[in-house]
């Protein structure tokens, strides 16, 4: 079996600097109530103000700026639940290039809209019954295009990373650090740049409690395949990790944990009500596991990536009146 070379910490320094002037350097946010309630500094790198309302944007942008000119010409193919389809689209936008992304049907109305609106062909398919893997793919072949998967992909787990780079030099060393996790693209990029900035930090994924093959997987050694989770985190709705991101997730992460749906609709709504501002579900993951973990982070200086910010506001208020 050929041996994966997975990405180091130089491709997530190049990513900065191909992305730089393109995506936003998010703000970092803290809550003096949240600090007294767990006796702990927490620092929230806001990537819910990032372009297009995710981090996303990082890894798109910076494996589209690679492109030769024939695959410009030729365009890109994604398949997304959501942010990973708004970073591709807005990213080929910004460098002239066509998209098309496959998205599941029942995706949030809102991220089908600004996909759309972006410029991209957006395909639809059953997530239940349709492999998503299987029709890009498809569509790549026929059509002339390249495909750049949502987070098993050096360029973008590279790209994600920058996030947690920006964290570091604002902030400093960590303790701990909380990252939520789907298919690993953030989580492994965030791993790259963690063992290089701040190698004793303690680096949490933090996955759906009705979705935790990272979980599985990191403590069996090998990838765990799940069947799609039903969970309010739409995009952690994954069943596998990658094999570049589990490679550096099984070297380089301390532990993977879980947070309920009902602990994420807490988490937005601490967001919402103390620090103003709106945060999808999958974005609570990190501060749904820190509450959770209030003893062993108290004293500590605790980093948490807020993923994105993209949920439909009519959404956002019926989990908010729960």
């Amino acid at each position: 079996m050929t041996t994966l070379s997975l990405p180091t910490y130089a491709d997530v320094e190049a990513a900065a600097q191909r992305i730089a002037g393109h995506a936003n350097r998010t703000p970092v946010n803290t809550s003096r109530t949240l600090n007294d309630m767990l006796g702990a500094e927490v620092f929230f790198k806001c990537e819910n103000f990032q372009r297009m309302g995710a981090f996303k944007f990082r890894g798109a942008f910076n494996a589209l700026s690679k492109f030769t000119p024939e695959q410009r010409k030729g365009g890109v193919v994604a398949f997304s639940s959501g942010n990973h389809a708004q970073g591709i689209a807005l990213s080929a936008k910004l460098l002239g290039m066509p998209a098309t992304i496959v998205m599941p049907h029942d995706a949030p109305a809102a991220k089908i809209a600004a996909t759309k609106g972006y410029g991209a062909n957006v395909v639809v398919y059953d997530r239940y019954k349709e492999d998503r893997e299987a029709i890009g793919r498809d569509l790549a072949e026929k059509h002339g295009m390249t495909l750049i998967p949502p987070y098993d992909h050096p360029d973008v787990l590279a790209g994600q990373g920058t996030a947690a780079k920006e964290l570091f030099e604002e902030v400093g060393t960590l303790d701990a650090l909380f990252t939520p996790l789907g298919g690993g693209g953030l989580l492994s990029g965030t791993a790259l740049a963690t063992r290089a900035l701040a190698p004793q930090c303690q680096l949490y994924g933090v996955e759906p409690e009705a979705g935790n093959d990272g979980q599985q997987s990191l403590r069996s050694g090998s990838i765990v395949h799940i069947d799609t989770p039903k969970t309010i985190a739409d995009g952690a709705q994954t069943q596998y990790l990658g094999n570049y991101t589990f490679g550096i997730i099984k070297r380089d992460v301390t532990d993977i944990v879980t947070a309920s749906d009902a602990q994420l609709v807490q988490a937005m709504r601490f967001f919402a009500e103390r620090m103003k501002m709106i945060v999808e579900p999958t974005g609570c993951l990190g501060l749904a596991a820190v509450t959770q973990m209030k003893e062993a982070l108290k004293g500590k200086r605790v980093g948490v990536i807020i993923s994105g910010g993209n949920v439909d506001i009519a959404r956002f208020c019926e989990l908010m009146a729960g």
